[in-house]
C-alpha cells in the first residue's frame, strides 16, 4: 500500500487575492480554478517543480469561525514548510516581493532556514536541506 499527502486546505479571505499572492509573489503554479457554485471554487496551487509534493487547496472562508482562522490555522506556529534547492535566490525573491521575514536565515544541522509570513500571516519555513552525508 502506498499513501501520499496530496494537498492541504488553506483558509483564505478571497480566492483571487490568494491566487495572486501564491502565483505572483511566491511563484507557485495555478493547477486548477474550477467554479463549483456562485460562491465556491476549487482552487489548487503548488510550488513550481513540485510535482511530487503536496499542493494547497485555497478554501475561501464561508463562516465567521472560518474567517477567524485565516492566518492562524496553526495557532501562531510555523504551519507550512517550503523546500528549495536555491535558498539564496528564493530568499531574494521574498525580499524583492516585500514578503514579511519573521526570522532571518540561520544554519542548522538539517539545513538553512528562514521564517516568512504569507499574505494572511501564516508562518512558513523556507528550507534548503543539507545534503545527506555518505
Amino acid at each position: 500500500m502506498t499513501n501520499t499527502l496530496g494537498q492541504l486546505a488553506l483558509v483564505v479571505r478571497d480566492y483571487d487575492e490568494a491566487i495572486d499572492f501564491y502565483t505572483r509573489v511566491l511563484d507557485f503554479e495555478l493547477l486548477e480554478d474550477t467554479p463549483l457554485s456562485e460562491t465556491k471554487r476549487w482552487v489548487r496551487v503548488r510550488p513550481r517543480g513540485g510535482a511530487a509534493g503536496a499542493g494547497l487547496l485555497l478554501a475561501r472562508a464561508a463562516t465567521d469561525e472560518q474567517r477567524r482562522a485565516i492566518g492562524k490555522q496553526s495557532g501562531g506556529r510555523v504551519f507550512l514548510f517550503l523546500y528549495t534547492d536555491d535558498f539564496a535566490a528564493y530568499y531574494r525573491r521574498l525580499l524583492d516581493q516585500g514578503v514579511t521575514i519573521v526570522r532571518a536565515p540561520e544554519d542548522h544541522p538539517y539545513g538553512r532556514v528562514a521564517v516568512f509570513a504569507d499574505c494572511y500571516g501564516n508562518l512558513w519555513d523556507l528550507i534548503q536541506p543539507q545534503p545527506p552525508h555518505p
